[in-house]
């Protein structure tokens, strides 16, 4: 059994890379983005019915740590594993895995909450309920 709640496969594209031939380090942002993204709908929510709802997760905090670089071609997985930091507040923790021995290129935690049209903190109960559903550890 995996300790990630989600993971996603993708594989490096020549644009990703810089003039070093690596991964940019912007780009990463946009992998787990999108595995984020994935997982919502893994568990039920679309991030565009959501925002069409008039809500919106946002970053409130990421921290990243990277241990290796891709470079094109590479196939890789992101693994995410959510804990619920606070009344409103979820952290998503993450990894990029590269290679046969699935080691670690980039570690990272990025808190997220959810605002309503006029900015403020609020998660739809269901949402919410969804999410606490598959929160393995409760609060971090």
């Amino acid at each position: 059994m995996s300790k990630y709640d989600f993971e996603l496969e993708f594989e490096v594209r020549d644009y990703e890379c810089d003039l070093q031939g690596i991964v940019n380090n912007a780009v990463y942002l946009n992998y787990l983005e999108h595995s984020r993204h994935k997982y919502l709908k893994y568990i039920g929510f679309d991030f565009a019915e959501l925002n069409r709802r008039g809500y919106d997760l946002v970053m409130t905090r990421c921290e990243l740590d990277y241990r290796q670089s891709l470079r094109s071609g590479d196939l890789f997985v992101v693994g995410l594993h959510m804990v619920r930091r606070s009344k409103l507040r979820f952290a998503f923790h993450q990894e990029v895995l590269v290679g046969n021995d699935q080691s670690i290129a980039l570690q990272a935690r990025i808190v997220v909450t959810c605002r309503n049209r006029n900015g403020r903190p609020e998660f739809p109960d269901e949402l919410l309920e969804k999410l606490v559903a598959h929160v393995k550890t409760g609060l971090e």
